[in-house]
Parts: structure tokens; C-alpha cells; sequence
């Protein structure tokens, strides 16, 4: 019996799947959409998932009796229900395992970077102005990097690399994570997230979503920001409090700020900050795609790959 694996993602994960998984397994692209993997799933033996997009639940694991592993081309995994996959013995692989690995995978971080200066410089809204047929810069003011604070919450590997943008454009950086001991030259150690946040004109947020940081950026902190702080969050919704958030940009004590991720996600038409975002310019949501790059998602789709050959070779 031909072992069938499933890849969830963009088309050139999947060539990159194929490449390595292709004489052991049938390889089948499945669409991230809910009704096309629960079609699926009856007969899968893994499933190599790229897109986060479908949230795997514990119903649709117990329809497939041949499931064997899952392996997530990513770090998070907080869309897997895990109540029977741990019944079962089925592990869920995932790159947060990989830190050496991913060290020089850099578009989650290069995003982040994106997004602050779209926000100090009010990009879209400045291009918006132009497409419309106008010329007015004092529209559109923007903050001068050079001489202003970024503070991070969490400085690992993508955090370590946003330290160095900012102090390429001549920001200090000062950082919170008490899990890491070595922190990049010239970055200031912070003891307690207060003392981040008082001070720093852009905060970003870099840690996984666990129980511990699920609520880590608080109404109580988001109250005491420096005022017209930028916040970026390219980690996962729920670490940031979003209605606080939402709170603040109506407020005007946060600035601005830029989203990669949102709690609940990819259910966001009824979304808040979506609804916020429609209207005011100073909030910049884009669709998780921090870590999506061609070039970046063969090669990390490759290596969650790699990671199902043992089990195949049983």
C-alpha cells in the first residue's frame, strides 16, 4: 500500500516535498481549505503542512485511521489540536525544534522591518495620495529613525536579527528574554517588560505563543507605552491583548502599529482590527506572510521533509 502524504502550501514547498519524499510516499497537494483536507484525511499516512491555514482539529485526526506524523514547515502549531494526535502516539514535528537550522531564514524578520518603516514613513497612505493624483508632502510626516529606541520582546533568532536592522538605521535597542543569556552586541538587557515599554519609541514582538506569553503584551503595559509608540507584531496574535491594542490606536497613546499575525486567524473578517484597519491608516495587517519566500519555503519545506524519512523507512 502506497503511503500517501499530504502537503498544505504554496506550489513550490510541494516541489520541494516531492524532491524528498517522492520514492518513498505519494506526495498529493491538497488546497488549505477545511472541506478539501477532511477529504483527504481518511486516507493520509502524514501530512506536511506549509500553511496554517486549516485548523487540524481532533474530529478530523480520529477520521483518519492511517496517520503516522505530522510535520509543520514552521514554528508554531497552535492551529493542531493535539487531544487525540497524544492519544494516538502521532508526533508533530515543527521547526521550532530547528534553531541552528533557521538561523539565516530572515523574511519573518525582514518583514518586521518592512513593517516599521511603513509605518514611520505612513507609506501606504502616502501611496495612496499619489495614485489619486496628488503632491502634497506635508501630508504625510514621517519619524526619524536615527536617534530613537526599539525595544524587542524576545531576542532569539528573529529577534537577534531585527536588533541588527535597527541599529543599522541608528536606533539603540534594548531587549527582554530571559531565555536567552548572550544577546547581540550592543543590545541593552531589560529585567522586566515595564522597563521596555516606558522608553522605547517601537516595540516588537518576537516569542512563540505558549501559556506563558498568551497575554505577555498587557492592557496593564500597553497603558503605560511611551506615547505614539509603534507596536509590531509578526509572533502570533494572542500574545499581544488586541482589544487593549485597539484601545490604544483609538486612543492615540500607540501610534501605530503593524500586524503580521491575529488571534483567531484565518477567521478575520469579523475581526476588530480588521475593522479599524479599513479606516485609520496608522494600522498595517498583512495575512501571516513573515515567513513566506520562494526561496525560504523550498528550503524549509525540504527539511520538515527530511524529518518524515525515518518514520517512511519503517
Amino acid at each position: 500500500m502506497v503511503r500517501k502524504v499530504l502537503y498544505l502550501g504554496a506550489g513550490e514547498g510541494f516541489e520541494a516535498t516531492g524532491e524528498v519524499l517522492g520514492e518513498l510516499a505519494e506526495v498529493v497537494h491538497v488546497d488549505a481549505t477545511v472541506d478539501a483536507v477532511r477529504a483527504a484525511l481518511p486516507t493520509a499516512w502524514g501530512i506536511l503542512d506549509a500553511s496554517m491555514r486549516v485548523r487540524i482539529t481532533d474530529v478530523m485526526v480520529g477520521a483518519a485511521p492511517e496517520l503516522r506524523i505530522i510535520s509543520c514547515a514552521t514554528t508554531g502549531s497552535d492551529h493542531i489540536e493535539r487531544g487525540v494526535l497524544t492519544a494516538r502516539g502521532i508526533p508533530v514535528r515543527t521547526l521550532k525544534e530547528d534553531g541552528d537550522f533557521l538561523r539565516n531564514i530572515t523574511p519573518a524578520a525582514e518583514l518586521t522591518w518592512a513593517l516599521v518603516m511603513g509605518l514611520a514613513r505612513r507609506l501606504v497612505p502616502a501611496v495612496a495620495h499619489t495614485r489619486a493624483g496628488h503632491w502634497v508632502r506635508e501630508s504625510f510626516p514621517g519619524m526619524m529613525l536615527n536617534g530613537r529606541r526599539l525595544g524587542l520582546v524576545g531576542c532569539g533568532r528573529i529577534g537577534g536579527w531585527v536588533a541588527r536592522y535597527g541599529q543599522a538605521f541608528g536606533l539603540s535597542v534594548v531587549a527582554y528574554d530571559p531565555y536567552v543569556q548572550m544577546l547581540p552586541p550592543g543590545v541593552e538587557r531589560a529585567w522586566n517588560l515595564e522597563g521596555v515599554i516606558e522608553q522605547v519609541d517601537v516595540l516588537s514582538v518576537h516569542v512563540h505563543l505558549s501559556d506563558e506569553t498568551r497575554g505577555l503584551v498587557s492592557r496593564v503595559l500597553l497603558e503605560r507605552c511611551k506615547p505614539g509608540m509603534l507596536l509590531i507584531n509578526t509572533s502570533r496574535g494572542a500574545i499581544v491583548d488586541e482589544a487593549a491594542l485597539l484601545d490604544g490606536l483609538q486612543s492615540g497613546r500607540v501610534g501605530g502599529a503593524g500586524l503580521d499575525v491575529l488571534d483567531g486567524e484565518p477567521d478575520i473578517a469579523e475581526h476588530p482590527l480588521i475593522a479599524y484597519a479599513r479606516d485609520h491608516d496608522n494600522l498595517l495587517i498583512t495575512p501571516h506572510c513573515g515567513g513566506f519566500s520562494p526561496d525560504a519555503v523550498r528550503i524549509v519545506c525540504r527539511h520538515a521533509a527530511q524529518k518524515m524519512l525515518g518514520a517512511l523507512r519503517e
